[in-house]
């Protein structure tokens, strides 16, 4: 009798991790695969632009499915594995080293790209990219005696490499073409308090500029800017976004916008086929979205390889972010839209809180050393608990009693 076909999931990132180890879990008898690019067991991707950069971590040491990797949940691992093709009539993929895997569903978890600058492209000498371990130990070795660092682009990732560097005693700067950092995830309350953090540690911080011209040469970069200045550089970062790596998808025939779109179910346009993470556009409450966050990821990923295995289970989520700075951790909460009302509280230190509500409830939230209250704010979201604004302006009233009223 032939054996069932396997569960197959590609990439080995926190999508498909936990798209593996779900699908094991729903369906103990079934064999499971996952395949990466990558020659390692999947690894965490957030310390590589802070611990690793500061020398305190390896990414061994953050293997995502845990000290014993994914054999002890029961899933096998096919490393140095490049997808070439997906053959949806004969359900089976074709590998670069010519192999063709059958598959009985097939998750996609392939996540993103960097979001290259035509004239800073990747390999241009001096320019780094930070997208796997080994990009950032090559960064790493090159911070070790570069005295310069120019980082372009103040999003999570540009400002924490410039965090990083900045603790190392590298001179930064950092180039943004918004008038303020964190411009697509902060409000300008905390957004402004990680830019004064930025400056009181050093970090040059130019904004509303963007790089015009890169003139090479074997000791370094200088870098015309669209203000007319010009910056030499010995490294330089460029921390510009992603975008979704759905090529595999789209030359296989799958419904592409931007993503691979997926129903509230993560399945494609394929039923046998589920995609997860930053790769996909999913339904959320005010249409398609595409969400690029480790929860999101993590999440969707478990439920994406619970519906392969035969679940059928909607994706439902509050998105979240984080990130480490200096002495700060950023985060935030919700699906804050337009034209929804700011409120701020006080808090003691460094931290901060800030809301965004609407119609009554908290629609979403920002904080920095505020983890417990945002614990308590997601609550609040998922359970569209009715807030008195004047309220959540004290900081005499505790956030958890209000889930309790």
């Amino acid at each position: 009798m032939e054996a069932t076909p396997p569960i197959l999931v590609i990439g080995g990132g926190p999508a498909g991790t936990f798209a593996a180890i779900a699908a094991k879990k729903q369906s103990p008898d079934a064999r499971v695969i996952l395949l990466t690019e990558e020659p390692c067991e999947p690894y965490e991707k957030p310390p590589l632009s802070k611990g690793v950069l500061l020398g305190k971590v390896s990414p061994a040491d953050a293997p995502i499915a845990g000290p014993g990797g994914l054999a002890a949940h029961g899933v096998a691992l096919e490393p140095c594995a490049r997808c070439l093709a997906i053959d949806r009539e004969a359900r089976a993929l074709l590998l670069e080293d010519g192999r063709r895997l059958p598959y009985s569903t097939l998750v996609i978890a392939t996540g993103s790209l960097v979001r290259e600058l035509p004239n800073l492209p990747i390999g241009m000498p001096h320019v780094h990219y930070l997208r796997t371990e080994a990009d950032a130990q090559r960064l790493l070795a090159r911070l070790r005696d570069a005295p310069r660092l120019l980082v372009v682009g103040a999003g999570l990732i540009g400002l924490e490499v410039a965090a990083s560097a900045a603790e190392r005693g590298v001179r930064t700067r950092v180039l943004e073409l918004a008038p303020r950092v964190l411009a697509r995830v902060c409000d300008e309350e905390i957004g402004g308090r990680v830019e004064a953090a930025h400056r009181r540690h050093g970090v040059d911080l130019r904004l509303g500029c963007v790089v015009a011209s890169v003139n090479v040469g074997d000791g370094g970069a200088e870098v015309l800017t669209t203000t007319g200045e010009r910056f030499a550089a010995d490294v330089i970062v460029v921390g510009t976004g992603v975008k979704p790596n759905d090529r595999l998808a789209a030359a296989a025939g799958l419904a592409v916008d931007e993503g691979i779109i997926v129903d509230e179910y993560c399945r494609t346009s394929d039923r046998a086929i589920f995609a997860a993470g930053d790769v996909v556009r999913f339904p959320g409450p005010h249409g398609p979205v595409r969400l690029e966050n480790w929860r999101h990821a993590q999440d969707q990923g478990a439920v994406a390889g619970r519906n392969a295995a035969g679940a059928n289970e909607a994706y439902r989520t509050i998105p979240s972010f984080w990130s480490e700075q200096y002495d700060l951790y950023i985060q935030g909460v919700g699906w804050p839209v337009e034209g929804t009302r700011g409120i701020s509280r006080p808090m003691p230190g460094n931290a901060a809180l800030t809301f965004n509500v609407s119609d009554g409830r908290i629609v979403g939230a920002q904080g920095i050393n505020a983890q417990r209250d945002l614990a308590a704010v997601r609550r609040l979201i998922e359970r569209r608990v009715p807030i008195d604004p004047a309220a959540l302006a004290d900081p005499a009233q505790p956030l958890a009693a209000m889930l309790k009223r």
